[in-house]
């Protein structure tokens, strides 16, 4: 060790000094001012790095050894002199990067395989069927993150009085609100000027975008948000956890509404479960009140219902692949590679029983161009499933999908998985070049050959269902009802640049809705027309019809 100091600080001993340290006075109270330098030195970074105070956290430890190693320096600049104090302190830091270094070792996967891939507890034996009941296509989520942003950005360029003074965030997570799947984004302060003239009353809404109706809007707020990504010192979000939790390691907070629409941050917090530096896994939420900036700590088995995403989804899918790749332990992934499996290369979010759940497919190390099965996670739980189907990779099933309207260039979002028909079908839209959602598309899972498009929803849910059964699937369980009425009551919407028309017929206490592409003389409905539709039925209130004849 003695050599090493020499490299660095001279050639040193009890009775001989560097030159250097020779041609100094030592300062009185070295040690003192070298301590405060540092002290304000650390306070400064950590305002600005955030660093929890942890000796679990990496980061930290090595900060805290370059710390050292500053206040040694200094100290010994002070002092004119190298003493055993600061040998001391630097073996310390040298301590403390070897504890990183070899920490991060043994706490590799080739040292403990089946502890990582045990960390994601996958039930294989789920029932698809039993777990994911038949869909009902209006509860199909139709925009995806791309198309609620531009949705988004439409509704907020509507408001003047906002557009001039904020800008909308890009986040748009995917969350359950009363029952129905939204994206939520909160909006942010343009630059710093903007936040000068506007901090005092806070952000004053955030936007809400409906991914089954297309229907987007910006919620106001009684009082302001004061707590944001794009606030400033300690009304940063980042920063006022820190400031409540000094020693938690926490991931990038994401916004939320509670059942009641009032808007909060859910920072997961998290630990090392493999050896010192392995195996992340979280371990609780810390929930802001956005507003007032209240905070609390719930551990993962206590955090409230109404929150949809605690477990974020680059841990979930490593888990994923850990515990498809880990199977038979870890040289079993170099050599043999038996029974090894991995997700595909995208995923999407599916809503069920009032939770999101990451949904994405598993193939095999050969990555051939079909799935051997699904997994759905449970954000909020880490509840995991495992779905024996095999059948066509998503982009597969994108392709076909993509070649059924090619002569529109429309390009396909990633699909989800759903129940249709009591067959396990891909779901998912096709959007123009400016990014509008214009169809969509059933594709089955077993054979991708096997794909219906249409207009609306119910449209291509029809011809997909008459396409199953002309291939000789088991025979679907739908019922196409027809009605021949006079219209009550009539009202055009705009969803997503198209329009919708709604409206009642005498005898049905439904809503029929109706896209414009349906009949171009929808817009000539008045009261007192007769009209003939055709529409699945099922239990909901309102169908979107099929086909549409006047007179």
């Amino acid at each position: 060790m003695d050599k090493v100091f020499e490299r660095f600080f001279g050639k040193m001993g009890e009775n001989h000094q560097s030159d250097f340290f020779n041609n100094r006075q030592p300062q009185k109270k070295g040690t003192l001012k070298a301590a405060i330098i540092v002290i304000l030195f650390f306070l400064i970074a950590e305002y600005f790095t955030m660093l929890p105070l942890n000796l679990r956290s990496p980061d930290f430890v090595f900060f805290l050894s370059f710390c050292l190693i500053i206040f040694v320096g200094l100290r010994s600049l002070f002092q004119a002199s190298f003493d055993k104090v600061g040998k001391v302190l630097v073996g310390l830091a040298a301590v403390f990067i070897a504890y990183v270094f070899i920490g991060q070792l043994i706490s590799s996967p080739i040292f403990h395989a089946s502890s990582y891939q045990k960390q994601l507890n996958v039930d294989k034996k789920a029932d698809f069927y039993a777990d994911n009941p038949k869909v009902n296509y209006q509860s199909i989520p139709v925009v995806d993150k791309d198309s609620a942003e531009r949705l988004g950005d439409r509704k907020m360029g509507e408001i003047v009085d906002y557009v001039s003074q904020f800008e909308v965030d890009d986040e748009y997570g995917q969350i359950n609100y009363k029952d129905k799947p939204y994206r939520v984004t909160t909006i942010s302060y343009s630059d710093f000027i903007k936040w000068f003239t506007n901090h005092g009353e806070g952000l004053p809404a955030y936007i809400r975008v409906d991914m089954v109706t297309q229907e987007s809007e910006v919620v106001r707020l009684k009082e302001g948000m004061k707590y944001s990504h794009s606030d400033l010192f300690f009304r940063n979000i980042n920063r006022h956890i820190r400031v409540h939790y000094p020693t938690k390691m926490f991931e990038n907070p994401s916004f939320e509404i509670d059942d009641a629409g009032n808007p909060y941050w859910i920072a997961p917090t998290y630990t090392y479960k493999i050896g010192l530096f392995g195996g992340k896994d979280i371990t609780g939420a810390i929930l802001v009140n956005a507003i007032d900036g209240s905070c609390q700590y719930y551990n993962i088995d206590k955090v409230p219902t109404w929150v949809d995403r605690v477990y974020p989804s680059d841990l979930l899918l490593t888990q994923l692949e850990n515990w498809g790749q880990y199977t038979n332990g870890y040289f079993n992934t170099i050599f043999s590679q038996k029974g090894v499996l991995k997700p595909t290369d995208g995923y999407n979010y599916i809503a069920l029983n009032d939770d999101v759940y990451l949904y994405t497919g598993l193939t095999s190390v050969s990555s051939d161009a079909s799935n051997v099965g699904f997994a759905l996670i449970n954000m909020r739980t880490k509840e995991a499933k495992y779905y024996a189907i095999s059948g066509a990779e998503e982009f597969s099933a994108m392709s076909s999908a993509e070649g059924k309207v090619q002569n529109l260039k429309y390009t396909a979002t990633f699909p989800i998985l759903i129940n249709a028909g009591g067959q396990p079908t891909y779901f998912l839209s096709l959007k123009d070049s400016a990014g509008l959602v214009k169809s969509y598309a059933f594709v089955s899972v077993e054979n991708y050959q096997i794909v219906a498009v249409g207009n609306s929803v119910a449209e291509a849910e029809k011809e997909y269902y008459q396409l199953l059964n002309d291939n000789g699937k088991v025979k679907v369980d739908f019922e196409t009802k027809s009605l021949k009425a006079k219209i009550t009551a009539i009202q055009e919407a705009v969803v997503n640049g198209n329009s919708h028309y709604y409206f009642k017929i005498e005898g049905e206490d439904k809503v029929f809705i109706a896209p414009i592409s349906l009949n171009s003389e929808l817009p000539l409905l008045k009261v007192g027309d007769q009209v003939s539709i055709e529409f699945v039925d099922d239990d909901s209130a309102s169908q979107t019809v099929s086909t549409l004849k006047i007179g």
